[in-house]
């Protein structure tokens, strides 16, 4: 082997090692700074929360005869329904017991 062939040799292998080890530097910065904006991502959004999106309008529909009859069903069954559970059961049977001796009364007193 001549000193032209060792040298190109030389070279050549110098210049694949030095740009394999370049190359694999390249990439390792790379996954580095690819992770590091994914946890700087993480953390900004753990301590700066996203703003809400504002929530959605409602949709204004035109409401038809047959939809105001059911409203107004609805409304006043819901009426009847919290008449019934707040009335005091206790006494509206006093009420009622009270009501039936006092006709009981009556009709013994109309019969004497």
């Amino acid at each position: 082997m001549g000193f032209t062939t060792g040298f190109l040799g030389g070279v050549t292998l110098t210049s694949g090692i030095l740009y394999l080890t370049i190359a694999m530097h390249n990439q390792n910065r790379m996954q580095q700074a690819a992770l590091l904006r994914q946890q700087r991502q993480v953390l900004a959004d753990f301590y700066e929360p996203k703003k809400p999106e504002p929530e959605p309008l409602p949709r204004v529909v035109p409401v038809g005869l047959v939809e105001m009859a059911k409203d107004r069903w609805n409304r006043s069954l819901e009426e009847s329904v919290a008449t019934i559970y707040n009335t005091d059961w206790r006494k509206v049977r006093e009420d009622a017991e009270d009501r039936a001796s006092a006709i009981a009364e009556r009709i013994r007193q109309q019969t004497k």
